[in-house]
């Protein structure tokens, strides 16, 4: 779906009913416990983990998926998983809808997200961001060297690079354009010829009863409000992420080529 969207139009006034800030601390506090738990644990394996491994972490992934399983099991979202991984070396692509993203692609398989450096200042988002392995890239063009290399290692090191190439998140009922400047990277003399791109589409269907863009987080809509209103909703959401046969960039002429193809694939799983 990709009709006519209007960002500035933030849907209904969000309400909770007293059951729902019942089920709000029913949710939240343990959602709070797994995802603080599952942090120290991280660090500390990590604290083994990083003389012996380096770049490559064979144990600390399985913890961060491990936790945004529970995570979106307490909250009442129920995860379907479509299609297979790719093996090969390559980063994936997806539609992004919702702060929930990171809880659902992370669940769903072991990856690493990209996102903008001002993220590492965030409070607690940044600290779990960098301490999950997230790569945060600058926009400034003299930069760009920078994160090339960055990519390399991570990319040569086998991990699966997770870039949102909207540029921003929507209401979870569409995929808007995806920014072509993104591909770039993929194709440097380094990597182009090794590289695979998996398009991966993420669609949330709201609780029964709730719009259908219940779980759609954009434009300048308050975190904590949103938070809430997931924990208070009485029925259960659901979310599928469907992963789409992988390509090679070398099979592709440029960047725009390969955007326009990853965006038509992420854009089917929404028929």
């Amino acid at each position: 779906m990709s009709g006519t969207w209007f960002p500035e139009d933030k849907g209904t006034t969000i309400k909770i009913s007293p059951m729902g800030w019942v089920r709000v601390v029913l949710r939240g506090v343990p959602v709070l416990l797994v995802v603080v738990s599952g942090l120290v644990t991280l660090l500390l394996v990590r604290l083994i983990e990083r003389p012996f491994c380096g770049q490559n972490r064979p144990v600390t992934p399985y913890i961060t998926q491990g936790v945004c399983k529970s995570a979106l099991g307490i909250m009442g979202v129920r995860l379907t998983v479509v299609g297979a991984h790719m093996p090969h070396k390559g980063a994936v692509v997806a539609n992004h809808a919702s702060w929930l993203d990171i809880f659902t692609l992370n669940a769903a398989k072991r990856i690493y997200f990209v996102a903008k450096s001002e993220v590492a200042g965030w409070p607690l988002v940044g600290w779990l961001a960098r301490a999950t392995g997230t790569v945060f890239i600058a926009r400034r063009t003299r930069d760009a060297k920078i994160h090339l290399d960055i990519f390399e290692t991570r990319l040569n090191a086998g991990h699966k690079l997770l870039f949102f190439p909207e540029g921003t998140s929507t209401d979870g009922l569409r995929v808007v354009p995806f920014k072509s400047t993104l591909f770039e990277a993929f194709f440097a003399q380094n990597l182009r010829d090794i590289l695979h791109i998996q398009p991966v589409s993420v669609v949330y269907a709201a609780p029964m009863g709730e719009e259908d863009r219940f779980y759609g987080w954009w434009g300048d809509m308050e975190l904590v409000p949103h938070v809430l209103k997931t924990l208070a909703t009485r029925k259960s959401g659901r979310v599928k992420v469907i992963y789409h046969p992988p390509v090679a960039v070398a099979d592709f002429e440029g960047r725009k080529a390969l955007a326009q193809y990853c965006e038509d694939a992420v854009r089917s799983g929404f028929n």
